[in-house]
């Protein structure tokens, strides 16, 4: 059961572009001001149901839990809001490459952070993914920021979420009740103004715009549920079904240019993750001077 919980999210998270291309015709600013106030209201409203309400307030009273719940929700406010527009700007193949590169960097984080120990397959697998970086960068004369943006955001977000000792679902309404006001005054301000989305997109759109927080919440909590009941290294390789689904949907759906560097490009990236991928598994073996030595599987 634990399987299909973790696809169920990750496939979730893989077809968003299509919920976010119903929405093109709002500002993503807008848009993400919006799925912030109605992920607050859809989650506290779960969390009002279940009995949840009291380890917010003792969430709250934790200082070192604040600021750690501060800066996730600054981090995923700026991955949010970097995906709705890529999505918005037809970037989707950009913005999956993003989330491709991103278990290699939260890699270099444990390194740089955690002074972790990289193995050799583990430098290999980085190492191809900055050579398909590297490519795109050449190719277009520019750094892909998209990519990069939404690799570092989620992958230091991940970090901030290991050092918060409260549940997933909780932690999300505190991380939404912190950039809510901001969402909150960013919205009330336009509809002032008379510019913004609720007074003058359809009805059928404000309805979709209300329900982002419906589809913000739903795949974290089947996430929650699903790698609570299975190995992590399980909940890692089911992670590339997101960002696969998301490049099918820029190649096929959105017709976005797929040239012959992006192939390349993509061609390095994956072969980095296949190995780091088969690295975790303990399928390869490491690099000992002349003895080799089975790579241990995380417990």
């Amino acid at each position: 059961m634990g399987i299909l919980y973790g696809i169920c999210a990750y496939t979730a998270w893989g077809i968003l572009p299509l919920y976010w291309k119903l929405l093109d015709i709002i500002p993503a600013l807008e848009i993400l001001a919006h799925r912030i106030l109605w992920s607050f209201i859809f989650i506290s409203s779960m969390l009002l149901i279940t009995g949840g309400w009291p380890r917010m307030i003792t969430a709250l009273t934790n200082k070192k839990n604040l600021l750690f719940i501060f800066l996730s929700g600054f981090l995923i406010s700026l991955n949010w809001f970097t995906y709705i527009f890529a999505v918005n700007s037809n970037h989707v193949i950009e913005a999956s490459m993003g989330y491709y590169i991103s278990p290699l960097v939260v890699v270099l984080l444990g390194v740089t952070i955690f002074k972790e120990k990289l193995t050799s397959w583990q430098c290999i697998a980085i190492t191809l993914a900055a050579i398909g970086v590297l490519i795109i960068t050449v190719q277009y004369g520019k750094i892909p920021w998209i990519s990069l943006a939404l690799a570092f955001s989620f992958a230091l977000y991940g970090l901030t979420k290991k050092l918060i000792m409260v549940d997933s679902i909780t932690t999300l309404a505190l991380e939404t009740l912190i950039v809510m006001p901001i969402a909150l005054i960013y919205i009330i301000s336009k509809e002032a103004r008379g510019i913004g989305a609720l007074g003058t997109v359809p009805l059928l759109t404000i309805i979709i715009l209300m329900g982002s927080g419906i589809v913000t919440a739903s795949p974290l909590v089947w996430f929650a549920r699903g790698i609570q009941s299975i190995r992590l290294s399980m909940m890692g390789f089911l992670q590339y079904i997101a960002p696969s689904i998301s490049l099918f949907l820029g190649i096929f759906v959105f017709k976005e240019h797929f040239s012959l560097s992006h192939f390349i490009s993509f061609s390095f990236i994956w072969a980095g993750l296949i190995i780091f991928t088969l690295s975790n598994f303990g399928v390869l073996v490491e690099f000992k001077s002349k003895k080799t030595k089975e790579i241990e599987i995380p417990p």
